[in-house]
């Protein structure tokens, strides 16, 4: 038997992680450190105000945790290995008397992702100092991550379980990035401080990425979404969907199950469509069709599961056409073609959280960045840059996707590159120049992270990477924290 990496996460981590959507770690710094930590921060906020995104170049000892094995053995059991830190972090203080928050959801930072059950994104709570349950910790509902509804988003009305995150200094909880959360009361006398990061993907899956010792998937006890679960574990695992056997309920019964009131039988039967083989997808792809403008737009409204507004490809039929995988990938792409905009949207959205198995349509989806409509363009982007694989030919259609109109399409050409950066001096100065003149600083931290990566001598880490994580954003201000 071979040795286990003792940083890597364990096969009932990641179930756990799966199905509660959280896992904890221990920095494993000592607590003179946190505490040092602990009197920098306050000193920070109380004498400069909350430097939000600028919290790391302001006090970079904080990178250190970070670093540590263990968070980045867990980091990269969900992750995969070259995982990027956002330029989003954000210094949450509890004050004592708080009465806590309301339960939500956060945005991607002023983009609009669809909530797809394939996790690319965390967020990680690191405590400087021990948080016990009087002191306001961050509270979750686990299992509750991939609804998008909930009893009651007033915590004093709320019928679903909840969970305080507690620790000792240098707890790191990593919560998937749906995960409704909240500062609980703060009823102690001392501040609380939690730290906010966000990590996510650069590549997909091609294997377990953690210590895997077990074959397939093994429900937990209480687990509310097996479907979902499943479909996470096998895409997590490298494995695609369609590889499942068809069997179980019926296709009309499942299309059915789709319009139910109850949000968990929606789930449960849009991840059950995996199972279903060719002779589902043409009957999904109607159904997707057959969605109104009125009722693809009615996911785009601010609300507590989507702050800064949803996007029109959060359907029913989109989320089954994703979890079946490759069967859908064909149909998929001549609905990039269709005449509703909606339904252009949904199509580049679904092959992009489809992944590898969707690589051969990367000419269609880069096509798709020069749609008319910006939801269309927006999705598109987003996809190419999760399927990567970019060539020569590829290269002026990234820089016309740098000059977009709609800073989300930007961003997110800037985020492609860099996670697969491609040799192209001309790419190389446009992102450059992006770096310094786009008025997105998100747009500008990733182009900057792009160019340093194509700049860099391949197979080797670029001299500026490492000062990324440092660098001051001159557009973040105590009035524009993030």
């Amino acid at each position: 038997m071979t040795n286990r990496n003792p940083h890597l996460l364990r096969d009932d981590d990641v179930r756990k992680f799966i199905t509660d959507g959280y896992v904890q770690v221990d920095a494993g710094l000592p607590e003179e450190f946190h505490g040092n930590l602990y009197r920098r921060i306050e000193t920070v906020l109380e004498e400069e105000g909350n430097p939000g995104n600028n919290i790391l170049p302001r006090i970079p000892e904080i990178q250190r945790v970070f670093d540590q094995p263990a968070v980045r053995g867990a980091l990269t059991s969900l992750l995969g290995p070259g995982y990027l830190m956002h330029p989003h972090r954000y210094c949450h203080l509890n004050k004592p008397g708080s009465s806590g928050q309301q339960w939500h959801k956060d945005d991607y930072i002023f983009d609009h992702n669809v909530r797809h059950a394939r996790c690319r994104w965390v967020m990680a709570f690191y405590y400087p100092q021990d948080v016990s349950a009087d002191m306001g910790p961050t509270g979750i509902l686990p299992g509750r991550q991939h609804y998008n509804r909930i009893s009651d988003c007033d915590a004093s009305r709320t019928t679903e379980s909840a969970l305080d995150l507690c620790g000792p200094a240098g707890t790191v909880s990593i919560v998937n990035f749906d995960s409704w959360h909240r500062a609980t009361a703060n009823t102690s006398a001392n501040n609380r401080y939690m730290l906010k990061f966000q990590f996510t993907r650069s590549r997909e899956p091609s294997g377990p990425e953690w210590e895997n010792r077990i074959g397939g998937w093994k429900p937990r006890p209480g687990n509310m979404l097996p479907a979902i679960s499943e479909v996470v574990w096998n895409w997590m695992s490298g494995m695609d969907s369609g590889q499942a056997e068809a069997h179980g309920v019926s296709i009309d019964r499942c299309l059915n199950d789709l319009d139910d009131t109850e949000e968990e039988v929606r789930l449960q039967a849009a991840y059950t469509f995996r199972r279903k083989g060719l002779a589902a997808v043409e009957p999904l792809a109607e159904r997707l069709r057959a969605t109104s403008e009125e009722e693809a737009l009615a996911s785009v409204p601010k609300n507590p599961a989507n702050p800064a507004g949803g996007n029109p490809s959060e359907l029913p039929a989109a989320y089954a056409l994703s979890a079946m995988g490759s069967p859908a990938v064909e149909r998929l792409e001549q609905l990039l073609e269709d005449d509703a905009w909606w339904v252009r949207a949904a199509a580049a959205d679904v092959l992009g959280d489809i992944g590898r198995p969707a690589a051969a349509t990367m000419p269609s989806l880069f096509r798709s960045l020069g749609d008319e409509d910006a939801w269309v363009r927006r999705n598109a982007s987003e996809a190419v840059g999760v399927i990567g694989g970019f060539g020569p030919g590829d290269v002026s259609s990234l820089r016309d996707g740098l000059r977009d109109d709609d800073e989300r399409v930007r961003r997110n050409i800037a985020f492609a590159l860099a996670r697969h950066p491609i040799q192209d001096a001309d790419l190389v100065d446009d992102l450059a120049k992006r770096s310094v003149e786009d008025e997105g600083r998100y747009v500008r931290y990733y182009a900057l992270a792009a160019a340093a990566r194509m700049a860099g001598e391949a197979g080797r880490e670029s001299p500026w990477e490492s000062m990324l994580a440092k660098r001051w954003c001159p557009l973040t201000t105590p009035k524009s924290a993030y």
